[in-house]
């Protein structure tokens, strides 16, 4: 029987069981983003997974999040992690942030734009944002195609719930860039990888746990418990503990740069006739 809905519902999973994405994307997104002393809006925050990385790195991070269970899950985990004094988390959808205008540096999505409608979020980031501050959609999924324990974690899923139409992400999601377009962005690039991300079997099941065809929405109470108990006899019959798992890093970067909107304003004002290049 399918319950309603709820990332909330399985919120210690998100803080404590799934993992965030690979250092790397920091060391890559440097090339854009001065962490250290950044003011950080950090849409769809869940647990604070990404927000807590960038306040290791200097940032000061408010997280938002439409799940009061979620955001009380990443008050209660930046306490324990000591980053309370650097992050703060509220209650709010990523379309209407109820931010002032122009009061951050950056803006970050972990793993949630998919479900957005994008080129509204884009225009929102761009209200928020400062002019020339960036926006960084981060996703980081699991592959199953190219991993056999996620493989296998998916078959056992639809066994329990065969009415999931969500199973084999690809991970790739190349409209983002016309989302960011279409909210008033400027883009500036678009990267993605692969890569093998260690996991536990504690770990694996509670990320699965987290997962939309089971104890976010797809499983009732009753057959999370059983699926659970199924999972965790798979894992240790057919693979070793830890057990790597292929995910494949999905980013793109934009910016609000006003000074390339004001230069096409100019451009097609009227005052003066338009350049159509060498003649």
């Amino acid at each position: 029987m399918s319950a309603p809905f709820d990332y909330g519902r399985r919120s210690r999973d998100y803080a404590v069981h799934r993992h965030g994405p690979p250092s790397e994307i920091y060391e890559r997104l440097a090339k854009w983003i001065e962490f250290r002393g950044a003011e950080v809006l950090d849409v769809a925050t869940g647990p604070g997974t990404v927000a807590f990385d960038l306040a290791r790195r200097g940032a000061t991070v408010t997280g938002i999040d439409m799940s009061e269970a979620q955001v009380e899950a990443a008050r209660v985990r930046a306490a324990e992690l000591g980053l309370d004094g650097y992050t703060s988390f509220r209650v709010a959808r990523a379309e209407d942030t109820r931010e002032p205008e122009a009061s951050f540096d950056v803006v970050t999505a972990g793993q949630s734009w998919h479900w957005f409608d994008g080129p509204t979020v884009a225009g929102e980031a761009r209200r928020v944002l400062r002019p020339g501050g960036t926006l960084a959609i981060i996703a980081y999924s699991y592959l199953a195609a190219h991993s056999d324990v996620a493989g296998d974690s998916e078959s056992l899923v639809l066994e329990y719930n065969p009415g999931w139409t969500m199973a084999g992400w690809t991970g790739l999601f190349p409209r983002w860039v016309e989302h960011v377009i279409e909210g008033g962005m400027e883009f500036v690039e678009q990267f993605c990888w692969d890569y093998d991300e260690l996991y536990s079997h504690e770990d694996w099941r509670g990320r699965i746990r987290t997962c939309n065809g089971v104890g976010s929405g797809g499983m009732s109470a009753e057959d999370v418990e059983a699926f659970d108990a199924a999972h965790e006899a798979m894992l240790r019959a057919r693979y070793p503990d830890p057990v790597p798992i292929r995910h494949r890093l999905w980013c793109v970067v934009a910016r609000r740069d006003d000074t390339w909107r004001r230069n096409q304003v100019h451009v097609g004002s009227g005052h003066g006739r338009r350049s159509t290049g060498p003649r």
